[in-house]
């Protein structure tokens, strides 16, 4: 009789060891990865609709204007001053404030 309900004990603690380890990927999920996926469709679709004129802040924390834009990178000009213009990577614009709304 006891060795019937030794065998019943471990099946139903590996059922519950089973559902521990699936709450822990929903909690991962939930909390980690979907945050970041949703993140990440944001940031593409405010560069995909980034345009020439607009305003923008970098990662770094510089504000400026966008001059030229190709396929991954665009040209910046940064200050009062018309001649500092500097090259630098989609990736490194943190947001975008549009030209007819300023």
């Amino acid at each position: 009789m006891g060795i019937l309900l030794t065998g019943a004990g471990a099946q139903s603690s590996g059922l519950i060891l089973a559902a521990y380890v699936v709450l822990i990927f929903a909690f991962i999920y939930f909390m980690m990865i979907r945050p970041q996926k949703k993140e990440q469709k944001r940031i593409g679709a405010m560069l995909s609709a980034l345009e020439i004129g607009d305003s923008i802040l970098t990662t770094s924390g510089f504000y400026g204007i966008v001059i030229d834009i190709t396929d991954d990178t665009v040209i910046v000009e940064f200050g009062n001053n018309k001649n500092c213009r500097i090259p630098m990577q989609k990736s490194a614009i943190a947001q975008v404030e549009k030209a007819s709304e300023a």
